[in-house]
């Protein structure tokens, strides 16, 4: 049974942490061994993404700098020690740390166009849609690498998920070196209408924003840039965990699902049951699953919805299935999205998860014995999809995201896009369109699809590079090797500064026996990669060719 994650982050600070100031040095030097012991001892399968050598010697540099940390320095250094295994169900208890925080009273949130201020308090309204360009003099982005080792980032999405919340910590800003000195301001530069401008804002003792799913929870005391008169449906209803609308212009049936946990007065499996009868009984020819808001909760109570599709004949055919993804569709909720993936027909729409596909999700609360700072390691590999199929995400088959325009008029372009797609458009599967032309012999028409299926910025999110190379290797091993030339020869007229599509013809070469045109191809891929390890592969390939020609 995998839990929801209760992300604190933004953790750094979402409620007040009470100091402990009777921590010495050596407290926090005794945790950090406690710490890491325990990882060694119980946790070493977390050394994925990170060896455990290297993590030894981040823990090695953080236990000599201690003594000269501040308290609110050596809590980011434990921060950055636990987030450098990569998952995000493995973090520190920020909310819970034995140091005091404060935070800029703010809402910011990722749009296509950049940050901007979704919400505040009534005294700040002049803030209202703001796009931020600047922080402590700092280009945001540059801001937002900085602090990037705080959060335990899974993969992107989930950074533009959850780091914002740390551009409005002072305590995170010095620790990362965005301040010379520990402040209780924050110099912003900001844009609005086409006019940039520096303000400083006062940063309050850390509390709970109010908001839901990343946005400012409508009816409040907060204001929102979004027009209230109206509510678009994946807002709608956020009081439960789920609820359903027929939209009869469209002849579809939109669900919005935002956690895997039952509600208090309908379970899951109830209303799944609900649904599935009002499509069969209904002129329902599409169904949507939005799940873009859904952090996860119990994957045990994806089954009544996997099998509900999957049992649904009227709506499980390409073209009428479509599940809505984005940057909080993580956890309990990337099970489920795993699951359909693997078994209905439903067309993905919108943004990539938080989540790898195969991932470390279930977690133990380990407390730090002088601190008592609590740290959440995972202990569950959830595996849903053989290992050379895993991904930083699932990704969209049409992508879509929401501008700021978007939101502050309440238009939805995610569910627009579903809405749009008709049966016989080829974002039903691309890959599928061009291997089809591939092995019919169309040459011409696959150069010119695959050249506009790449450059349209619907299929942003397929890793076409990747699943071509794939194709070819899978002919290059099934000793097809002139049709696999030509499938590596395509993906370097398609991605022509790829050093790994130059490598890969490189060993196709050299398989077919053609050893000029491999050097050539190692070559180039040598001179795009020269200090990578495409690079390197690339070197040792011509060293061990030049030793067999002796």
């Amino acid at each position: 049974m995998k839990h929801l994650l209760t992300l604190v982050l933004s953790g750094f600070l979402l409620i007040h942490a009470h100091a402990q100031t009777d921590l010495t040095a050596a407290d926090w030097q005794s945790d950090l061994r406690f710490l890491q012991k325990t990882v060694h001892k119980d946790y070493a399968f977390l050394f994925k993404k990170i060896t455990a050598e290297k993590w030894d010697a981040e823990v090695e540099k953080l236990h000599q700098t201690i003594p000269a940390l501040q308290p609110h320095e050596i809590l980011a250094g434990f921060g950055r020690i636990v987030s450098s295994f990569g998952y995000g169900h493995t973090d520190i208890g920020w909310s819970q740390a034995p140091v005091k925080s404060h935070i800029v009273p703010m809402n910011l949130y990722w749009f296509s166009e950049g940050i901007r201020v979704e919400g505040c308090p009534p005294a700040m309204a002049g803030m209202l849609g703001a796009k931020l360009l600047r922080v402590e003099g700092l280009p945001v982005e540059k801001a937002l690498e900085a602090l990037r080792p705080l959060l335990p980032v899974e993969n992107e999405q989930y950074f533009r998920a959850y780091i914002l919340d740390f551009l409005l910590i002072p305590e995170a800003l010095h620790a990362q070196g965005i301040t010379k000195s520990l402040k209780q301001t924050i110099t912003m530069t900001l844009e609005r209408d086409g006019k940039s401008y520096e303000k400083t804002f006062d940063a309050e003792d850390a509390f709970r924003f109010p908001r839901r799913y990343g946005f400012v929870a409508p009816g409040g005391a907060w204001l929102t840039v979004r027009d209230s008169a109206t509510t678009p449906l994946y807002l709608k209803n956020l009081n439960k965990n789920y609820s359903f609308e027929y939209l009869p212009e469209h002849k579809t049936m939109y669900v919005r699902q935002s956690q895997q946990l039952d509600d208090k007065d309908e379970s899951i499996a109830a209303f799944y049951k609900r649904v599935f009868d009002f499509v069969e009984k209904n002129d329902v020819e599409r169904f949507v699953l939005d799940v873009r808001l859904n952090g996860g909760g119990n994957n045990y109570k994806n089954k009544p919805i996997v099998q509900g599709l999957i049992r649904a004949k009227k709506i499980n055919q390409p073209g009428k299935l479509f599940v809505l993804i984005g940057r909080r569709t993580f956890s309990a909720c990337q099970n489920l999205v795993n699951e359909l993936h693997n078994y209905t027909d439903a067309i993905f729409v919108g943004e990539p998860t938080a989540e790898n596909i195969n991932f470390y999700g279930d977690n133990r609360r380990v407390e730090l014995p002088k601190s008592k700072l609590p740290v959440f390691l995972s202990f569950a590999w959830w595996q849903d999809k053989p290992q050379w199929e895993n991904d930083d995400w699932l990704a969209p088959q049409l992508a879509a995201e929401l501008s700021f325009d978007d939101y502050r008029s309440n238009r939805d372009p995610v569910l627009e896009a579903a809405l749009q797609v008709s049966d016989n458009d080829p974002v039903l599967d691309p890959m599928a369109h061009l291997r089809a032309l591939f092995q019919s012999g169309q040459t011409e028409q696959l150069e010119t699809d695959a050249q506009r299926i790449v450059a349209d910025r619907r299929y942003r999110y397929i890793n076409f590079e990747d699943r071509i190379n794939r194709a070819g290797y899978d002919l290059l091993n099934g000793e097809k090797t002139d049709r696999a030339l030509s499938v590596f020869q395509l993906n370097t007229r398609l991605f022509p500064h790829s050093a790994n599509a130059w490598d890969s013809l490189g060993e196709a070469n050299l398989q077919a026996g053609q050893t000029e045109k491999a050097v050539e191809f190692y070559q180039k891929a040598i001179a795009l990669d020269p200090d990578g390890s495409v690079g390197e592969n690339a070197r040792r390939m011509l060293k061990e060719m030049a030793e067999t020609k002796k």
